[in-house]
């Protein structure tokens, strides 16, 4: 490149040698700008699980069904303004790709296709969900015990030897009983945590706190079921909001997940007030805790 430029032969060199010496020192600095972060995320999924021992864990959900790229960096904005434990996304690659460059926090990804959540840990999650399942309950879909299982299984083999914080949800229609077994043989399969759910068939309910309780009232006393049977942290969800994430917690809840409340909010500042106001609620739990022991 230098052949037509007045240099001389050992300027020529010095230059080349100049470019090299850039060259790495750039590489360098970017494979070591990608090991810091990633060194960050791994301490931030650790961050999670202490919150998790502290029993003030807050899961932001933007909604397994949500592909609104401007809404759910929206709900994102809002989780790391009020400081919570982490944020939940779709399993779309192009959606984990950007809220990953895009924050530092825990990220989950959920979604019942195994192959999307190992695609997901590729592209850089640090948890996965297997469920969220009530939103696809709508679509007229329903998850059995054993269905659950094996696609627990199967997402498991497609990991292989990676190790990934793992969260599965236990389906809220399912009887009691069949709820702690299921819940059970998870924790011997090693998954990290387990998050519960309602499932609701009506869409009448009353006003006010009667109504916020009344939509909550399956997954807390699910939580409280679970909570008494098994070891495994518990997460719960569906309807979760300011007015029930405190029952949540009195159930044995080591943490909330909480959606509609903020991903449905009319504006950003909204979702913000309500994150910040479950992030309080969690705090105050874990203070609880500590006095207690």
């Amino acid at each position: 490149m230098f052949n037509n430029m007045n240099y001389s032969s050992d300027s020529r060199k010095i230059l080349r040698l100049v470019i090299v010496i850039i060259t790495i020192l750039m590489y360098n600095s970017g494979k070591n700008y990608i090991l810091i972060r990633k060194d960050f995320r791994i301490m931030s999924i650790e961050l999670f699980k202490q919150h998790l021992t502290e029993k003030r864990a807050v899961k932001i959900i933007a909604g397994i069904d949500n592909f609104d790229i401007e809404n759910i960096k929206k709900v994102v904005t809002a989780a790391q303004a009020a400081g919570a434990s982490a944020v939940d996304i779709s399993a779309k690659p192009e959606i984990i790709s950007e809220i990953r460059e895009m924050t530092d926090m825990p990220l989950f990804v959920s979604s019942i296709v195994p192959s999307e959540l190992a695609k997901a840990v590729e592209l850089g999650a640090d948890a996965i969900e297997l469920g969220n399942f009530d939103v696809l309950y709508k679509k007229g879909m329903s998850f059995s015990a054993d269905e659950v299982l094996s696609l627990v299984k199967e997402t498991l083999n497609l990991l292989g030897d990676t190790r990934t914080f793992f969260s599965v949800t236990i389906p809220g229609e399912l009887a009691i009983a069949d709820q702690i077994d299921l819940a059970r043989k998870l924790e011997t399969m090693g998954i990290d945590l387990i998050q519960t759910e309602g499932h609701f068939t009506s869409s009448h309910f009353s006003e006010g706190a009667r109504g916020l309780m009344g939509r909550a009232e399956l997954t807390l006393s699910n939580t409280i079921e679970l909570s008494r049977n098994i070891d495994l942290p518990i997460m719960t969800a569906t309807a979760i909001n300011p007015t029930t994430a405190p029952f949540a917690f009195a159930a044995g809840a080591s943490a909330i997940g909480c959606g509609s409340c903020i991903n449905k909010a009319d504006s950003e500042l909204s979702m913000i007030a309500t994150a910040k106001s479950l992030v309080e609620i969690a705090s105050r739990n874990a203070l609880k805790v500590v006095e207690l022991v």
